[in-house]
């Protein structure tokens, strides 16, 4: 019939919505505002209340790729109370600010423009005082995006060090342990330079979780990890002898008591600091589970800390995706979302993202079953170093690839999930690959699962 939708172009549209529908619920800019509050001439912020004519300035920085968003919702609550203020996004990801200045850097490789914007984050942190009322903005990307290479530390070595981590596949938690005692931001460093002034952290939430020592490697708040721990970490990849020797040679430093650890619990300078959650992975995934029983599906929150080596979580989705369908009913149309962070071990040399990588795999795990089709996709809309967010892949992308030339097996052992999904569109007209490009949000991942028979 003219003007009807084919099956794969239904699921396609019902996918994109659900995922539609999970961003929305977690817009930066309607988070902050409905976190902080403007009364009297009062500043609200859950339960803390600031007079604003106490202060003779209001300072705004941050860093993290929802963060021009973040800003935009204080400079409306704000405005000509604002006196100065600059964050740190993602390239492609600044917003529409008047007030307050905007760098774009590199994610999630450090670059020198993240460098060059973080010192000066700490000029004006310096300049702040018991009259200066600071807020920080902080969101996923932020530890990339906030860099400060600590003293003996180059930018190199911090990228060379970040680099070997990613490539091995180490959790946030890890990589954050160790970007932490290379910096002289994270960690709490942050809320060092900013005492005595009070500070409010506003934080949209990229971590299973939600701890506030990982969010951006927690500039803001006491740092529970040590120097020991973030040499273990190197020790478990067995990058002992790979890292900068000015890395190896910082931690050893560090570990006989020669370098000042981070700022732990109830240090003076978090006397005068309050962090919240305005957002994180739960409100999306809630949204999501709403708009799926919208559509007519039967709803399932399979997990909110989806994690570990991406392609053991494509096996475990798949296996969970294999045991609805049989269990499905007449008439019955099914919706598994999972969210989370998998991490990537790099043995090839090509191109993706832990998004495409999953549903490329996952794709595998199905092949050939009929009524499966998934979305998985970065919050944030980009998955890895590419312009896509992720993929939609059913029981029939491997089939439609072999047709083509194109051996998935292969190009998942080379790390190359990007360059299957775009050939396969090219040759196909299909849309395996999704970009739907910078949401302004980042919550982590959502993979979303519908299935009938």
């Amino acid at each position: 019939m003219k003007g009807r939708l084919t099956k794969p172009m239904q699921r396609t549209k019902e996918l994109t919505g659900i995922w539609r529908a999970a961003i929305a619920a977690v817009d930066p800019s309607a988070a902050v505002q409905k976190a902080l509050q403007l009364r009297n001439g009062r500043l609200i912020a859950a339960e803390r209340q600031d007079d604003l004519a106490a202060f003779q300035r209001v300072l705004v920085i941050g860093a993290g790729k929802a963060t021009a968003a973040m800003a935009e919702a204080v400079e409306i609550l704000l405005g000509g109370r604002i006196s100065d203020g600059l964050i740190i996004v993602k390239h492609g990801h600044a917003g529409k600010l008047g007030r307050i200045e905007q760098v774009e850097a590199g994610h999630p490789i450090p670059d020198t423009a993240g460098v060059e914007g973080t010192a000066r984050i700490l000029e004006l942190a310096e300049r702040a005082d018991e009259r200066t009322l600071v807020l920080c903005l902080l969101s996923g990307g932020g530890s990339s995006l906030l860099v400060a290479p600590a003293d003996g530390i180059r930018l190199e070595d911090k990228q060379n060090a970040t680099n070997l981590l990613l490539r091995a596949g180490a959790s946030i938690d890890e990589l954050n342990a160790v970007r932490k005692h290379l910096s002289a931001v994270k960690g709490g460093l942050l809320a060092r330079k900013i005492a005595p002034a009070p500070l409010i952290t506003l934080i949209l939430s990229d971590v299973l979780g939600d701890r506030l020592d990982v969010i951006a490697s927690g500039p803001t708040v006491p740092d529970p990890s040590t120097f020991r721990q973030a040499w273990e970490v190197i020790g478990k990849y067995g990058l002992a002898d790979a890292v900068p020797v000015a890395v190896r040679n910082r931690l050893m430093r560090g570990i006989s008591g020669f370098v000042p650890e981070t700022p732990k619990e109830g240090e003076a300078c978090f006397g005068k600091a309050r962090a919240i959650i305005v957002g994180g992975l739960s409100q999306a995934m809630e949204a999501a589970r709403e708009e799926a029983g919208r559509q007519g599906f039967l709803p399932e929150i399979v997990t909110t800390e989806l994690r570990g080596d991406v392609r053991e979580a494509a096996k475990f989705l798949a296996q969970a995706a294999r045991k609805s369908r049989e269990a499905l009913k007449p008439g019955e149309r099914r919706c598994l979302l999972s969210g989370g962070e998998t991490t990537v071990r790099v043995a090839g040399s090509g191109k993706g993202g832990r998004n495409q990588e999953l549903a490329l795999a996952f794709a595998a795990e199905i092949a050939g079953v009929p009524g499966i089709a998934l979305l998985s996709s970065g919050t944030d809309g980009t998955d890895g170093p590419t312009d896509a967010a992720g993929a939609f892949v059913d029981g029939e992308t491997i089939r439609q690839g072999r047709e083509h030339g194109l051996d998935a097996d292969a190009f998942l052992a080379d790390n190359d999930s990007y360059r299957y999904l775009q050939r396969l569109d090219a040759a196909s007209g299909g849309q395996a690959h999704f970009k739907p490009g910078p949401t302004g949000t980042n919550v982590m991942d959502l993979q979303i699962i519908i299935i009938e028979k």
